[in-house]
């Protein structure tokens, strides 16, 4: 597809506007959160001309040439992007967002409607696939004609009571038909959140027993049903300080319709042929959503192919070892097991709560320790693959490990359009990795939360607290944006 060219006065002064892209401070260019201090990290630079030609044939990702990087992308949506992009880097913006989306202000009608309607023109329309499955729809075509695809997530608050739990399942049964009626190469994976369909008090009840019963296996857990391991020796048990009340009838009850809701959604996916991937939380109700995600995998896979998708949080101490106990443990009972891959979202409360208990973050002391295991589980998971085991999505907004991984799958033999190792990335962010893998021949996703803007923007300000370096980390997308804005403005006036 030719990239649109506006008329030159589109362009009028647009090296100025170019350079205020790049000017956000230096900043960890991954999708992780909080500060190391003791950490120097820098983001990536283009590299100067002369060494283009030199390390061509060696690169896996190309992101010089970015005429063919942006292939498709208007220039409209180039200089939309970089303003929100700037605008998102900014960590003021960040902390007004966060205190105005709080504020009593939002309950005045007239205040409200004019901060919904900047917020749906600006960060949402970036960020955001769109109101219902009718945006949805066009969202995913607009991706797929650039070569990417979607995974649709239904961007719902944490569920309150058993009415919401089945409203929430009936979106995500409409998602699954939705995905279903659209290319298949449009559509990777629809996402379900635990917390959508059973409540995150349920959810902790039973994370604190499955502890327990990790300490006292002679733990009577009658609704158990059976699931992989969940827990490793280095794996935080802080949460659980006294061994809990069994599960009372009412709860024995939601948890069954919760367990009949993820059936269902099963269920379809797996008739409709649409494969299903499951959030992570944090690790105070991480076990039970583990929990739910193993023991449905084991109900329903595709002969040697996973339907079902759990999170590993790279963060975590302990989640190399949780991934690798849990993979194998499939294996032996011959259920096909596939993961997501992430580094982590909720540092800034895990720090706090553990600290607040007396014990040791269950996060990795430093950021290169968190890099060093993402890229060993990603390594980890590309072995089992080229050995005819399980699958990976390799969620990352890093540039090495999206290297490193492409590399790495290269070298094994694996195909790149394999279902087994996809890519993926945040809808609006790090637009030149999901392009440049995009490029290089892998199939790449874009993580496509949806909704009403009021329903979705506290989902995504909570996440935007505590992301803070993932927006920030923009810098090296809003460079390779300049570079293809000056060449095209360059092209327009010659």
């Amino acid at each position: 597809m030719a990239n649109k060219v506006v008329c030159p006065k589109v362009f009028r002064d647009l090296r100025r506007f170019a350079r205020c892209l790049n000017t956000a401070p230096a900043v960890p260019p991954m999708n992780f959160t909080g500060n190391y201090g003791s950490t120097n990290v820098t983001t990536p630079t283009l590299q100067p001309t002369d060494q283009i030609l030199a390390d061509s044939k060696k690169k896996v990702i190309n992101f010089d040439d970015v005429k063919e990087l942006f292939t498709g992308v208007s220039t409209s949506k180039l200089i939309r992007s970089s303003l929100t992009l700037q605008m998102a880097s900014i960590e003021s913006m960040v902390d007004l967002g966060v205190w105005v989306m709080n504020s009593k202000f939002m309950h005045m009608p007239i205040f409200k409607e004019v901060i919904l309607g900047f917020v749906k023109s600006t960060f949402y329309e970036h960020f955001c696939a769109g109101k219902d499955l009718i945006e949805v729809r066009k969202t995913v075509s607009k991706l797929s004609n650039v070569g990417l695809k979607g995974m649709l997530d239904y961007g719902v608050e944490h569920a309150t009571e058993n009415e919401s739990c089945d409203q929430s399942m009936k979106v995500f049964l409409q998602t699954a038909e939705l995905a279903k009626s659209l290319p298949s190469s449009s559509v990777s994976f629809v996402v379900v959140k635990i917390t959508a369909i059973c409540t995150p008090k349920l959810l902790k009840r039973m994370s604190d027993l499955l502890r327990w019963e990790q300490k006292d296996p002679s733990l009577n857990l009658p609704w158990k049903q059976k699931s992989l391991p969940l827990f490793v020796k280095s794996s935080p048990f802080y949460h659980t300080l006294k061994r809990p009340e069994p599960l009372t009838v009412d709860e024995e009850r939601d948890l069954q319709l919760a367990h009949d809701r993820l059936e269902k959604i099963c269920k379809k996916c797996l008739e409709l042929d649409v494969e299903l991937l499951i959030d992570a939380e944090d690790t105070a109700i991480q076990p039970a959503i583990d929990y739910f995600a193993y023991s449905a995998a084991i109900k329903y896979h595709k002969d040697d192919h996973p339907l079902i998708f759990g999170t590993i949080q790279a963060y975590l101490k302990d989640s190399k070892e949780r991934m690798i106990i849990a993979k194998k443990a499939a294996e032996k009972i011959g259920v096909p097991m596939g993961f997501k891959l992430v580094r982590g979202a909720y540092m800034s409360s895990e720090n706090e709560l553990a600290s607040s208990l007396g014990f040791k973050s269950p996060i990795h002391d430093s950021i290169q320790q968190t890099h060093n295991c993402y890229n060993s589980c990603a390594e980890f998971m590309l072995d089992e693959i080229a050995n005819g085991s399980g699958a990976v999505v390799l969620a990352t907004h890093n540039i090495e490990s999206g290297k490193l991984a492409a590399s790495k799958a290269i070298d094994l033999g694996i195909r790149k359009d394999s279902k087994k190792l996809q890519f993926a990335q945040l809808y609006g962010m790090a637009e030149g990795l999901s392009f440049g893998l995009r490029n290089a021949g892998f199939q790449v996703s874009k993580y496509l939360p949806f909704g009403p803007v009021e329903q979705v923007m506290p989902y995504l300000i909570r996440r935007a607290e505590e992301n803070r370096g993932l927006l920030s980390t923009s810098a090296f997308d809003r460079q390779l944006m300049r570079k293809e804005l000056i060449r095209r403005f360059d092209v327009a006036t010659s």
